[in-house]
């Protein structure tokens, strides 16, 4: 079976939870422990100092959360993988496992809300530097570049307008500056897009996204593709003594497990925020759906994106799976299953015109949230976005009638159905006054 290449679905069932040895128990089992037993004070002493294998803290690992990061990894195609209790928890943690006080990130200008806000505040006190720039602006990005520059962050769908990544020219131009390309897949997920065959170094994603599937539970995910080379001197918390380890280097150790090793050691386990092993269990649970899911998912979408854009109570929908969209050939390159279910549309009556739209709704549910089974809308000016400036919302693309919708798995004809009656409404004082 080791010669055997396995196909997405099979992985996305198998991958990282073979039979219980001891029990021969076929789920995985929940090891609900905070700490585990040493074999012996030389076992011990072997695992403290990253010379043995094996679990010591389930702040640092655990072996139902291991299981999950072995299935990511497999999923995306990397190297390895650590989880974490959120998809911010994770992004951040890439951060700080690279840069330090004085160095500076390049970031897409059309990310979620919460992660211009962390990175442009929350980096700033710790004295990291960000420039958001175009994604599609090749010389802006030039310009932006600096020696102390560590990685450059994008969105392969972005949240929420739709910008699509050209992740190969995009990790061309990384590497040509000797950074890595991180690549937030939360969007696509594994099953649309997977980042690391177009040249992506490191992938990110909110596992409470469609890796979950049910809105349940809240993590996040880092897998490492193990390319890129971090002993270039330009990565000196890698490539230079650590204090925390009596001198190890990490590049020189570890090789090509340099990047996740130091992920684990020594930011995981310093910052603290591991996902659980019962959230992990959850989150097997839900990538063995992930496939089928989303096939449901990206038909549903499509359906309601066309039958809005058809729609007269639109102004225009934004949706990079509709031929009308900016970036429909790159979405066909990278997206080729689909350009996921998460899209946005701009009612016609403004701001005032969304909000009676959502609170029309009946079957559509009204929270702050993606990759649902269930169908969700919220309107981003006013909830995702509002921390921001109203220069950074045009950036990202949120205009104050936009409205996102999470396309769920329920029959479209019921979903189509809600979606009319409450445009009925929302614009029933302009066509009586007509």
């Amino acid at each position: 079976m080791n010669d055997r290449s396995f196909g997405f679905a099979t992985r996305a069932i198998h991958a990282g939870t073979p039979p219980d040895p001891v029990t021969g128990a076929r789920a995985a089992p929940i090891y609900q422990s905070s700490a585990f037993v040493f074999g012996s004070t030389e076992a011990a002493a072997e695992l403290f100092a990253l010379r043995g294998y094996g679990h010591i803290y389930s702040r640092i690992s655990n072996p139902t959360v291991a299981s999950f990061e072995e299935r990511m990894a497999s999923l995306e195609g990397g190297l390895g993988a650590v989880a974490f209790s959120s998809g911010l928890a994770a992004q951040l943690a890439v951060v700080l496992a690279l840069a330090r006080n004085g160095d500076h990130i390049l970031c897409s200008q059309n990310v979620y809300g919460g992660t211009v806000t962390q990175f442009s505040i929350t980096l700033d006190r710790m004295g990291i530097g960000v420039t958001f720039v175009p994604i599609g602006d090749l010389a802006a990005m030039r310009a932006a570049v600096r020696p102390e520059t560590k990685l450059l962050f994008v969105e392969t769908i972005g949240n929420p307008a739709g910008a699509i990544a050209d992740l190969e020219t995009l990790a061309r131009f990384a590497h040509e500056n000797g950074i890595p390309l991180v690549v937030d897949n939360t969007f696509a997920s594994p099953y649309c897009c997977r980042p690391i065959e177009f040249g992506a170094d490191i992938v990110v994603a909110s596992a409470t996204k469609f890796i979950c599937g049910h809105g349940t539970t809240v993590g996040g995910i880092v897998v490492d593709a193990g390319r890129f080379d971090y002993g270039s001197g330009r990565f000196p918390l890698l490539s230079e003594a650590s204090r925390g380890y009596h001198g190890k280097v990490f590049t020189e150790t570890f090789g090509e497990y340099a990047f996740l090793m130091r992920l684990r050691a020594e930011i995981l386990r310093d910052v603290g925020s591991q996902l659980g092993a019962h959230d992990a269990w959850l989150l097997l649970q839900g990538l063995e759906t992930l496939p089928i899911r989303m096939e449901r998912h990206i038909a549903n979408a499509a359906i309601v994106a066309r039958h809005l854009e058809a729609h007269p109570d639109i102004e225009w929908v934004s949706y990079p799976g509709l031929p009308s969209h900016p970036d429909f050939a790159l979405a066909t390159r990278y997206l080729p299953r689909g350009a996921g279910s998460v899209f946005t549309f701009g009612i016609r009556g403004g701001r005032e015109a969304g909000r009676r739209f959502i609170d029309a709704l009946e079957l559509w549910s009204h929270l702050a949230n993606v990759g649902d089974a269930k169908s969700l809308v919220i309107h981003p000016a006013s909830t995702t976005h509002s921390q921001l400036s109203d220069d950074e919302m045009r950036a990202a693309g949120v205009a104050p009638e936009t409205v996102r919708l999470s396309v769920g798995l329920e029959d479209c004809d019921d979903l189509l159905w809600d979606i009319d009656q409450a445009l009925e409404k929302a614009h029933a004082d302009r066509r009586v006054s007509a």
